[in-house]
């Protein structure tokens, strides 16, 4: 086994955290792909990884040597795609991107196959889910994000900022009726949103006559932690809900929700599409990372 092929493997394992898991994925014998990291650790001097019984996690010099090799990989994919004959394929290799589910069903998804009929060789690991991954511990090479972006070590590329609107159903609007001002909500029900079930709700947020952002506790027997079961509350008429416009059009245009207080609309949630710091990214994410951009702006042209 090569030095290339170690470095792969340790990678795979990294992002996994799991030997059996990447040895899967890379169709190979659990023994050799834990030889591979013993062989490598030798060859370093030094341990990368944490191995107990339930996990594998990354050791301190472990996690600055998987971030610096990244370049190396990134740059051998580089090298390699050179001197091979694609001018008909486009780009090949995986990207690996993590976006909310809702932006993944309603947006992007939709638009993938014309991304992969242009580069058939391009393979897509897309992780829709409400948490915040770590990117870089977690191996994405972007990531979509709603909301401020509070880890300065990441770059952001802005993306605009998706309006926000206030949904109800027909059922739950002829069962507690049309709100005409905020203070009618104290008779009305939100659904609730949370990134961890047993949080604290930010409750029914509105910008002001002087455009600060304000909220108000509301009343809910529904608390949910993703947008497939947000969305799916309300249809079901369980209460009201605050959602970008983009991700609900097709919902209002058929009747299945309606808007309520269009005058209290929530602050627009900033759109960023994050990165790590590296020296060089490889052609194939950047090519990814502009669709994205074009995506969300087709998005919110039409929405």
């Amino acid at each position: 086994m090569d030095p290339l092929e170690r470095l792969q493997i340790f990678h795979r394992v990294a992002e996994l955290a799991s030997f059996s898991q990447a040895a899967l994925s890379l169709n190979l014998p659990k023994a050799s792909a834990s030889t591979a990291v013993q062989q490598l650790e030798t060859q370093l001097g030094t341990r990368l990884l944490h191995r107990t019984t339930r996990r594998v996690q990354l050791t301190q010099d472990g996690q600055a040597f998987y971030e610096r090799s990244k370049d190396v990989l990134a740059d051998m994919d580089e090298l390699q795609a050179m001197f091979q004959q694609q001018a008909a394929t486009g780009l090949s290799g995986r990207v690996r991107i993590d976006m909310s589910t809702g932006l993944a069903r309603d947006i992007v998804i939709p638009r993938l196959p014309e991304l992969l009929a242009a580069h058939p060789l391009l393979e897509v690991e897309l992780s829709s889910t409400e948490r915040r991954v770590d990117l870089v511990r977690e191996g994405f090479d972007c990531v979509l994000r709603t909301g401020s972006v509070v880890d300065t070590s990441l770059i952001a590329r802005p993306l605009g900022a998706l309006r926000q609107l206030n949904c109800a159903s027909p059922a739950y609007i002829q069962a507690f009726g049309m709100p005409q001002t905020l203070a009618d909500l104290a008779d009305h029900r939100l659904i609730h949103f949370v990134g961890t079930l047993g949080g604290k709700s930010a409750g029914f947020e509105y910008t002001d006559d002087a455009g600060m952002a304000r909220s108000i506790a509301m009343a809910g027997a529904v608390t949910v932690n993703n947008a497939e079961a947000y969305a799916a509350a309300c249809l079901a008429g369980l209460g009201i809900i605050q959602v970008p416009q983009i991700g609900e059009s097709a919902h209002l245009r058929s009747g299945a929700l309606v808007q309520v207080l269009p005058q209290f609309l929530a602050p627009p949630m900033p759109l960023n599409l994050l990165y790590a710091n590296r020296r060089n990214l490889s052609q194939r994410v950047r090519v990814v990372m502009d669709w994205l951009a074009g995506v969300i702006a087709d998005a919110q042209v039409g929405s």
